[in-house]
């Protein structure tokens, strides 16, 4: 199945394969010589797109060295700049008083990279000021250190304000939002505050945390940090995971590789990000294009009634 793709769609200003890996827990799990050939491995299975953050403040302050064991992967790899696709991170823990210049070139040098291509502003713990964020994120776009940029998991209304404020000032204002999304949690990407933004084409979506942090992958859960419980639905979420391994048995696909196609289903995602620290799991999830192009909506059918946050609120308040 390895010569199936997908077309590859917008993702803001860029063109972006369908497959994105994640970098949290991930290359810090597998030894050097295995993370140089994942990353050979999704260049040719149209993944080769990298999410690099830099894990060390708020609440991810763990010292992690996953950015630099990527960094270091992919010089030894062999894999041209031009053929891969790079978004950084940007925190909100401690912004404005570490600036998002001081925090995008420590990335930058912690990874041996001259340039992200996009980068996602994380989420946040105090109201944001919204204007002087797009001020800072835009002297890094004309600082040539940032192509473009995206929002991970905001309130609408600050999405809406970055918009309305960057097309005032004649700005780049966010042109996609990293959400949780998958077969259980669609309350966000799917609802009345950021549906509206996704079928106008004003915003693309990028699924992320697909699995529930592997929950939905393995029916497992996982002893690592995963991402937050949004509306304390983990257990309902876990109660799921039966019927989706039943579900995609009837597909001939990994339960990981049903979720992945549930996503590219929907009209506005770009691509789907995931962490895998293996390249059989790669593999396995890359059957998702085949899946897509023939059963996508037969797919998202099998799937209708398992949506676990029905009751959760849509527009990005937890």
């Amino acid at each position: 199945m390895t010569d199936v793709t997908r077309p590859r769609r917008s993702l803001g200003e860029l063109v972006v394969p369908p497959l994105a890996l994640g970098s949290w827990n991930t290359w810090d799990r597998m030894d050097p010589d295995a993370a140089v050939a994942m990353i050979r491995r999704a260049v040719e299975l149209d993944a080769g797109f990298f999410d690099v953050a830099y894990y060390n403040m708020g609440p991810h302050a763990e010292n992690s060295r996953t950015d630099i064991l990527f960094g270091e992967a992919l010089r030894a790899s062999g894999v041209a700049r031009s053929e891969i696709v790079l978004c950084g991170k940007l925190w909100l823990w401690d912004w404005p008083n570490q600036s998002f210049r001081a925090q995008l070139v420590e990335s930058l040098e912690r990874a041996g990279l001259d340039r992200f291509d996009t980068l996602v502003v994380g989420d946040y713990m105090a109201e944001p000021d919204v204007p002087r964020l797009v001020a800072d994120v835009n002297a890094l776009i004309d600082e040539g250190l940032v192509g473009g940029w995206g929002i991970n998991n905001w309130r609408i209304g600050h999405t809406r304000a970055a918009l309305e404020e960057a097309a005032a000032r004649g700005l780049q204002g966010p042109s996609f939002a990293q959400l949780k999304y998958g077969i259980a949690r669609r309350a966000m990407a799917e609802g009345a505050a950021y549906g509206p933004l996704f079928s106008d084409g004003t915003l693309a979506l990028q699924a992320s945390d697909v699995f529930e942090g592997g929950i939905l992958a393995t029916g497992l859960e996982p002893q690592r940090k995963i991402g937050a419980d949004v509306g304390g639905i983990r257990e309902r979420i876990a109660a799921l995971y039966p019927e989706v391994e039943r579900i995609a048995g009837e597909f001939g696909v990994t339960p990981a590789a049903l979720g992945i196609a549930f996503c590219l289903a929907h009209p506005a995602v770009a691509n789907v990000l995931f962490g895998a620290s293996r390249i059989s799991q790669l593999e396995q999830n890359h059957a998702a294009l085949a899946l897509v192009a023939e059963y996508g909506a037969e797919v998202r059918e099998a799937l209708a009634g398992l949506q676990a946050d029905v009751e959760v609120r849509d527009d990005g308040a937890w």
